[in-house]
């Protein structure tokens, strides 16, 4: 069973820059594609990246040119790089494959002030 533990969120001022990480406990990148999503208050949780060994990455439209989504196999992260920070990117992010799976870790809170 795959664990997913988060970090990273905070709180920032819009047009900053925060790192989450995603530790996964075991070493799945070469077998699973997998994704970052995030749920705001009163949505659904929706993917924003993607990162497939074979497909590389995919960025919802509106984190486009924003977020970048990369993966450490030696310390079995899954990262997401995300500047320009927008109020509307406020949600807490969580990690897990793509599709997901049933298993959620606890997310990291990241909330961006105007």
């Amino acid at each position: 069973q795959v664990q997913l533990v988060e970090s990273g969120g905070g709180l920032v001022q819009a047009g900053g820059s925060l790192r989450l990480s995603c530790v996964v406990s075991t070493n799945i990148f070469s077998t699973n594609a997998m994704g970052w999503y995030r749920q705001a208050p009163g949505k659904q949780r929706e993917p924003v990246a993607i990162i497939s060994s074979t497909r590389g990455t995919n960025y919802a439209t509106s984190v486009q040119g924003r977020f970048t989504i990369s993966t450490d196999n030696a310390k079995n992260t899954v990262n997401l790089q995300m500047n320009s920070l927008k109020p509307e990117d406020t949600a807490v992010y969580y990690c897990n494959l793509y599709p997901p799976s049933r298993l959620w870790g606890q997310g990291t809170q990241v909330t961006v002030s105007s």
